[in-house]
C-alpha cells in the first residue's frame, strides 16, 4: 500500500502536487491560529478569575483587618476612659478640698470684714466729726473775714465820695471865677477897641475935610492963576515964561504937599490894619483862653469818669473775690469728698483682696530679696550712678512704696504663671474632646458620621474611603503562565 501511494503521488503532476502542499501549509496556519485564539481566551479567562480571586481576598484581609482595629481602638478607648475617670475623680476630690478652704476662708474673711467694717465707720465718723468742725471754724473765719473787708470797703467808699465832692465843688468854684474873669476882660476889651475906633474915624474925617478944603483953596488959586497967566500970555512972552515957571514950581510943590498926604493917609490905613490885627489877636487869645478853659474842664469830667468806673471796678473785684472763694471753698469740700470716697473705696479693695490671700502671704506679706548684700549694694551704685539729682530725689521721696511694688510683681507673676497654666490646660481639654469626639464618630450611626470619611463603615464590602488607582507596580503581583507551558500540557 505504501509503494502503491507514492507511485501515485509521483504519477501527479508538479502543479497538483505544489496545490496540495499550499492546501496544507494553509491548514497548518489555520489550526495554529486557531489555538493561539484559544490559548488567549484561556489566559484571559483565568487573568480576570485571577483579578477577581485578588479583589476578593483584599477585600477579606481589610475586614480583618478593620476588625483588628476595632478591637485595639475599644481597648484604647477603655484604658483611656479609665485614666479619665481616675483624673476626674481626683480632680473632684482636689476641688472639694478647694471649696472646703474657701468656706472656711470666706467664713473668717467674713468675720474679718465685719470687724473692718465697724472700725472703718468708726473711722469715718470721727472724720466726718473733724471735718465738720473744721468746716465750722472756716466759716466762722470766712464772715469775719467778710465783715471786715464790708467795713474797710464802706470806710474806703465814704471817704472817696467826701473827696470827689469836695472836688466837685472846687473845680464848680473855679469854673465861676474864671468864667467872670473872662468875661469882665472881654467886656474891657470891648469898651477900648470901640473908643479907640470912634477917636480914630473922628480924626480919619476931621482931616479928610481939612485936605479937601486945602486941596479946593489950591485948585481956585491955580485955576485964577492959570487965567491971568491966560491974559498976560497975550501980552508977552516973558512974562509967559515966567508966569510958567513960577506955576511950575507951585506945581512941584502942590505934588510934593499932595504925596506927603498920600503918605499921611498911608499911615493911617497901616495904623488902622494894626489896630484890627490886635483886635483879631485879642479875639483869638481869648478864643485860646476859653478852649483851654473847655480842655481843664474835660480833663476833670474824665477823672471823674475814671474815679467812677475805678470804684466800680474795685466793686466788681471784691463780689469776683466773693465768689471765687466761694467757689473754691465748695471744690475743697468736693476734693475732700473724692478723697474720703477714695480712701473708702481703698479699704474696701483692701478687704476683697485679703480674701484671697494663702496663709503664706497672711504670714509672710513680702518675700525676701534673692540676691545678697554685696550684689544688692552695687546695683544700688550702678542705680545711683545712671539717675540724675531729679530722679533720685523722686525715688527716695517714693522708697517707701517698696513693699507695695513686692506684693504688686508678686501677684503679676503669680497672674503669669496662672495665664500659662490655663492655656496648657484649654489645650489638653481640647485634644481629649477630639479624641472623644472621633471615639464617638466612630462606634456611632448618623448623617453627618456617613458623610465623613471613616474607616469603620464598610457596605457590600467597600469603605467610604478613597481606593488608591492602580499603578503598574501592582499589575506584577498577577500570576504569569508561558504560553508553551500551557500548549505543552493541553495537546
Amino acid at each position: 500500500m505504501p509503494k502503491k501511494g507514492k507511485n501515485a503521488m509521483t504519477s501527479l503532476p508538479n502543479e497538483e502536487q505544489l496545490l496540495l502542499f499550499q492546501q496544507k501549509l494553509l491548514a497548518e496556519e489555520e489550526m495554529a491560529k486557531k489555538k493561539e485564539r484559544l490559548l488567549s481566551q484561556f489566559l484571559k479567562d483565568k487573568l480576570a478569575k485571577e483579578e477577581q480571586n485578588s479583589a476578593l481576598n483584599l477585600n477579606k484581609i481589610n475586614m480583618q483587618w478593620r476588625t483588628v482595629l476595632r478591637e485595639i481602638k475599644t481597648r484604647e478607648l477603655h484604658k483611656d476612659i479609665e485614666i479619665l475617670s481616675q483624673t476626674f475623680e481626683r480632680v473632684m476630690d482636689c476641688k472639694d478640698n478647694v471649696i472646703k478652704s474657701l468656706a472656711k476662708d470666706l467664713s473668717e474673711a467674713e468675720e474679718q470684714y465685719a470687724h473692718a467694717l465697724r472700725s472703718h465707720l468708726h473711722n469715718v465718723d470721727q472724720l466726718l466729726a473733724l471735718q465738720r468742725r473744721r468746716l465750722s471754724l472756716l466759716e466762722e473765719s470766712y464772715t469775719m473775714e467778710l465783715e471786715a473787708l464790708t467795713k474797710e470797703f464802706e470806710t474806703e467808699r465814704k471817704t472817696i465820695t467826701e473827696q470827689h465832692e469836695k472836688e466837685i465843688r472846687y473845680l464848680q468854684d473855679v469854673f465861676m471865677a474864671m468864667e467872670q474873669s473872662y468875661m469882665d476882660s472881654e467886656y474891657e476889651s470891648k469898651l477900648e477897641f470901640q473908643s479907640l475906633w470912634d477917636d480914630l474915624k473922628n480924626k480919619n474925617l476931621e482931616e479928610k475935610h481939612f485936605l479937601r478944603l486945602q486941596l479946593e483953596n489950591i485948585v481956585e488959586g491955580l485955576w485964577r492963576r492959570f487965567q491971568d497967566a491966560l491974559k498976560s500970555y497975550t501980552d508977552a512972552t516973558e512974562d509967559r515964561r515966567i508966569a510958567f515957571e513960577t506955576l511950575k514950581v507951585k506945581d512941584e510943590k502942590s505934588s510934593k504937599e499932595i504925596e506927603a498926604q498920600m503918605k499921611k493917609i498911608q499911615k493911617l490905613q497901616e495904623a488902622i490894619a494894626v489896630l484890627k490885627g490886635k483886635i483879631m489877636l485879642h479875639s483869638r487869645e481869648s478864643e485860646d483862653q476859653n478852649q483851654y478853659i473847655r480842655n481843664d474842664k474835660d480833663l476833670i469830667l474824665i477823672q471823674l469818669r475814671k474815679l467812677k468806673a475805678q470804684r466800680t471796678q474795685a466793686r466788681e473785684i471784691s463780689q469776683e473775690n466773693l465768689v471765687k472763694l466761694t467757689r473754691e471753698s465748695n471744690a475743697t469740700l468736693k476734693a475732700l469728698k473724692k478723697v474720703v470716697d477714695k480712701g473708702e473705696k481703698i479699704l474696701k479693695l483692701a478687704e476683697i483682696c485679703r480674701k484671697f490671700e494663702t496663709e503664706e502671704e497672711k504670714v509672710l506679706p513680702f518675700y525676701s530679696s534673692v540676691l545678697t548684700l554685696e550684689e544688692q549694694e552695687t546695683e544700688m551704685q550702678e542705680g545711683d550712678e545712671e539717675l540724675t539729682k531729679e530722679l533720685a530725689q523722686v525715688m527716695a521721696d517714693y522708697r517707701g512704696m517698696e513693699n507695695f511694688w513686692k506684693r504688686y510683681n508678686k501677684v503679676k507673676l503669680e497672674q503669669l504663671s496662672l495665664q500659662h497654666r490655663q492655656a496648657q490646660l484649654l489645650e489638653i481639654n481640647r485634644k481629649l474632646r477630639e479624641m472623644l469626639k472621633q471615639y464617638l464618630d466612630g462606634i456611632s450611626v448618623s448623617d453627618e458620621v456617613l458623610s465623613q470619611l471613616n474607616p469603620l463603615f464598610i457596605v457590600n464590602h467597600r469603605s467610604n474611603l478613597p481606593q488608591p488607582l492602580p499603578t503598574p507596580m501592582a499589575q506584577s503581583g498577577y500570576n504569569i503562565v508561558e504560553a508553551a507551558h500551557v500548549i505543552s500540557h493541553t495537546l
